[in-house]
């Protein structure tokens, strides 16, 4: 089940829309954006510090003084409904460079909870990758970056990109994943042990 959790940053389109059966929660001034796409969310969850509560909307209202970020704390509810993908939209940008990486540690969050999300931004879409390998297509075009953000991914493999890795490490305090491209061949990525945080370039079609 998906869950889309529109965030208080800023939206460069939505490349994924919601169908019928998806969970739909709006993180404080993100409910904005999501009335403004024509969606109504199931939930607004906020401290309402950056907006006011809407009316008649189902409201979860949250101290100001918490440990759970807004966005943090919709994912937490997503999870709780049986959703295991997520879409977030407005989690970059905005004036608020400290919440995009905060909103980068939440995909963390999802993969140590057994779910998948998607970050979008201006142009990209970041994902975590845990144990597992992701195969794209020759189509796929553009810059592909990975980085690890807890301490050390092993045994990456990157096959049919330009700079390639058999069975490499990959660890948080060196960038060797930036900037690798796609080369016009079907690609891969994977990682045996550890989780990678991967940023790709939007496609026309998504996966």
């Amino acid at each position: 089940m998906r869950c889309f959790v529109f965030a208080a940053g800023s939206y460069y389109g939505m490349p994924e829309m919601p169908a019928a059966g998806d969970l739909i929660i709006a993180a404080d001034a993100g409910y904005a954006a999501c009335r403004a796409a024509g969606m109504r969310p199931a939930l607004v969850v906020g401290d309402f510090d950056s907006s006011t509560a809407p009316d008649g909307e189902a409201i979860l209202r949250l101290p100001v003084e918490k440990d759970d970020t807004d966005t943090l704390h919709a994912l937490r509810l997503g999870l709780d409904r049986g959703c295991d993908d997520f879409v977030i939209y407005g989690g970059t940008g905005g004036v608020r460079p400290d919440h995009t990486m905060a909103n980068l540690q939440c995909l963390l969050f999802l993969s140590e909870h057994g779910a998948r999300g998607r970050l979008y931004g201006d142009g990209v879409v970041w994902r975590v990758l845990c144990r597992e390998r992701m195969d794209f297509s020759a189509a796929m075009h553009g810059t592909l970056s990975l980085f690890c953000m807890d301490g050390e991914a092993r045994g990456v493999t990157l096959r049919g990109l330009k700079y390639k890795m058999e069975q490499g490490t990959i660890r948080s305090g060196f960038p060797i994943g930036v900037s690798n491209s796609f080369v016009g061949e079907a690609a891969s990525v994977e990682v045996r042990d550890g989780r990678l945080l991967m940023m790709t370039e939007i496609q026309e079609e998504q996966e």
